[in-house]
Parts: C-alpha cells; structure tokens; sequence
C-alpha cells in the first residue's frame, strides 16, 4: 500500500477526508515555501502538493497565477522544486507535486520521476496530460514508484471517467467546478454528483479541489469525498501577511480552521 493510501486509510477511521493543501514551490521564497510547507503538516494538513511554476498556467486563477508570477521571478525552477520536495518530505508526511505535462515533458519524462523518487515525494498530479496519451508517463512513475494523479471534471463522460480512473494510482482529483482555481462564495453542488459518478468506476480515494476556500466549505465537501484540496485560500492569506513570520502565523491558523472543518458528521 502507497503511503498516500495509508493516509487515506487512517483519515477514514477518523471518521474525517484527508486535507491536502496546495502551494506553489518558490512562493513567497523558496526557503519560505518549504518552511510554511512544514508549518502546514504541523498543523492538521495531512499532504501537501508543491506546484510546479509554469508561465502559462491554464487552469490557474488570478490568486494562484500571482503566487507563480513570484515563484518565476525567485527563478524557480525544477532543481529547486526537487530540493523543496527533499526538504518537506523529512516531515514523515506524503509530499506530491503538481505540473502541467509541458514542463516534465521539456525536463525528461524519465528524469522527472526519477528525481521525484530520490527527493522523497510520493506522487505527481498533471492536470492537463489526457491520460490516453500516458503511456510513457505511466511506464516511468511506475518503474520510479510514484503514484499518478488525474483531474475529472463534471464535464467528463462516463466513458471517460473509467479510462481515468484505470490509469490513476494515487487518488482521483475531482475538480469541483469546470475552469480555473480560486476561493468561491459557495463550493458547486456539481461536486457530489461528480464524486458519486466516480465512485462507481474506482475504489480509489477521491479528493475534490478548486473552490474550497473556508471551513465551512471543507466540512460540505468532507462529507461525500474522502480528500478536500486548499489552495487558493492558502497563497490570499500568504499574499495579506507583510512578512514570512506573520505568513506561517496566519497559515498555521488557517490550517488549523481547515482541520477541524473536514471531520464527518
């Protein structure tokens, strides 16, 4: 059993959904990103995904867009993002990285995974690789034991849920709303549907993302998915603080909030 897994396991018989949050590597700094990272796994965030800065990030709002927009200019780039998963996995708590397909496919498909295994990290999301065109990605994740993570969508067809969901390892990522990320006033009611779609297709866990953006929100969507995503709350809250230390303050606090927010009725 992945250790991603084992953390899906233990949340369930904790009667809650695993929390994941997401922050882009190099943001605010690169020492800054890794050390709100540790902060997030000390208070209540169970994964973390790092993302992998790309200029044109096609699924991003302007929230995350402008957490990127930082991390490009810190001149992040993949070596850094591996030196960031090494320094986070030492935490003990599955670490994963999310990438659109074209900077792993300019870095080395091979290489990427490799490197992913030698820092520790345990999974990889791509949001924009389809997954019938994975062959070489699902040959090198495999043969580096790095479990794959897919995106489904409400728009998804059945037909295209099953192929998905065959080729995911790690968790199914359930995009709550068609489009770009950010906080919402109000999670989709698409979600549960979605989620329920998945379901008859895997038995792997399945964790909603893109618009989850408080507590509130978190325990709605705890209550149907076995995982709830963070991010955009996370990078507004980063972007509010005049310096790191208030940052890991207010990201502590938010994490904390998050925590309590995923635990079932």
């Amino acid at each position: 059993m992945s250790s991603i897994h084992q953390v899906f396991d233990k949340a369930k018989s904790e009667n809650r959904a695993v929390l994941i949050a997401y922050l882009p590597a190099g943001f605010p700094t690169i020492d800054g990103s890794i050390a709100i990272m540790q902060e997030m796994l000390n208070s209540g965030v169970d994964l973390v995904e790092i993302g992998v800065p790309y200029s044109d990030p096609l699924m991003d709002g302007p929230i995350i867009q402008q957490a990127v927009d930082v991390a490009l200019h810190n001149k992040t780039g993949i070596n850094e993002v591996m030196h960031i998963v090494k320094e986070v996995s030492k935490s003990g708590k599955p670490v994963l990285t999310m990438s659109y397909w074209s900077p792993i496919e300019k870095w080395g498909i091979d290489k990427f995974a490799q490197q992913m295994n030698q820092s520790g990290g345990v999974g990889v999301i791509t949001p924009d690789l389809p997954p019938d065109e994975s062959e070489a990605w699902i040959t090198a994740t495999d043969e580096n034991k790095i479990d794959r993570v897919f995106v489904v969508a409400p728009s998804s067809s059945d037909e295209r849920l099953k192929l998905v969901t065959n080729k995911v390892t790690g968790f199914v990522y359930a995009a709550s709303l068609m489009g770009v990320t950010g906080t919402r006033s109000e999670v989709s009611n698409r979600a549960e549907e979605l989620v329920n779609r998945v379901r008859k297709h895997t038995q792997l866990p399945i964790a909603v993302g893109l618009g989850v953006s408080n507590s509130e929100q978190a325990h709605e969507v705890a209550q149907f998915a076995d995982g709830v995503i963070v991010g955009s709350a996370f990078v507004n809250v980063i972007l509010e603080q005049p310096n790191l230390k208030d940052s890991i303050a207010a990201v502590a606090q938010l994490c904390k909030d998050f925590a309590r927010g995923v635990h079932k009725d």
